[in-house]
């Protein structure tokens, strides 16, 4: 039986592929918000649906529909990081469910209180973690899994993704509403070694600056050095000079760990999983955002030598 959605921010970067994902699982976007609007991608994917720009108007006409016993089962939520906390707790209370892109909430305690409207409301969240469903990263862990080693893995993971100055005058170039880079391009990556190698032991920063993050994490599993970056500067020269923009290297044991293809549709697989009730909950995205915010909120010790050679 089709479901029915609503949509915050969907003006957004991510919001096209959570539009897309409605429609290919058979479901129904019936009403989006954004303060942008921008949003012709709409016409692609669901052209009818009730389109608002102003929140008011969007939560009375939510409340309009339930009242009328047309209400939503489920709310998206694509907007800005700091946002994501208040929009959770909106769809919650409108007896939807709701799936939410990551960082799903700023801070760990934020968590709990989530956890505590779902006893209320009886409503469950869900977190997208894409690369948990990426059929590669699945063969990986289970091949981690079967070696069962005894002595932890070295892991060396570098992402640099260029960005522009528009990203500093932006809500993504103010901490306290991205929660900085660890953050906005980082949290999928420590959800990704935390699902790998299990709980964080001991966690470093060496640099942390609006531009780039880089530090040390010992898992219970693997020892990790790792250098993040929105600054095209810091591309390994033989990368920019092939005119690349963005740079992705996971090393395990010295050995390459390739995944860059296969992104194109993970978010349909997402809600997939979580249609049939087999999605990622609060606590599935607990420890990344422990992990953001020590990160965040530690003293960047500098550049001792056992740090990332790039942070250089």
């Amino acid at each position: 039986m089709s479901k029915r959605f609503a949509l915050v921010g969907a003006g957004g970067y991510i919001a096209p592929r959570h539009m897309k994902a409605i429609k290919e699982t058979g479901n129904d976007l019936v009403a989006a918000l954004d303060k942008n609007d921008s949003v012709g991608i709409m016409d692609n994917y669901f052209p009818t649906a009730d389109f608002f720009t102003e929140f008011e108007r969007f939560d009375r006409h939510l409340e309009k529909l339930k009242r009328k016993g047309t209400g939503i089962d489920y709310l998206s939520v694509c907007s800005p990081n700091y946002l994501h906390d208040a929009h959770i707790r909106f769809g919650l209370r409108l007896g939807a469910d709701v799936i939410c892109e990551k960082p799903l909430v700023l801070n760990p305690w934020n968590i709990d209180a989530l956890r505590e409207m779902e006893e209320e409301t009886g409503k469950k969240v869900y977190n997208i973690l894409q690369l948990r469903v990426h059929p590669k990263v699945i063969e990986l862990r289970n091949r981690l899994v079967a070696e069962n080693k005894k002595s932890k893995y070295e892991v060396d993971l570098v992402y640099i993704t260029s960005r522009g100055k528009w990203y500093y005058s932006s809500w993504k170039g103010d901490i306290s509403k991205s929660g900085g880079i660890a953050t906005n391009i980082g949290v999928h990556f420590y959800d990704l070694l935390g699902w790998l190698f299990g709980n964080v032991q001991n966690n470093v920063v060496h640099v942390r600056e609006v531009d780039r993050v880089a530090g040390f994490l010992e898992y219970e599993r693997a020892r990790v050095r790792y250098f993040l970056s929105i600054n095209e500067e810091t591309l390994p020269k033989e990368i920019a000079a092939a005119g690349k923009k963005t740079y992705r290297r996971l090393l395990i044991d010295g050995s390459e760990f390739e995944f860059s293809e296969g992104f194109t549709d993970l978010h349909t697989v997402s809600y997939h999983e979580i249609l049939s009730g087999k999605g990622f909950g609060l606590e599935e995205a607990r420890l990344s955002i422990q992990t953001v915010h020590d990160i965040r909120n530690a003293n960047a010790v500098g550049l001792t030598e056992d740090a990332h050679p790039l942070a250089r």
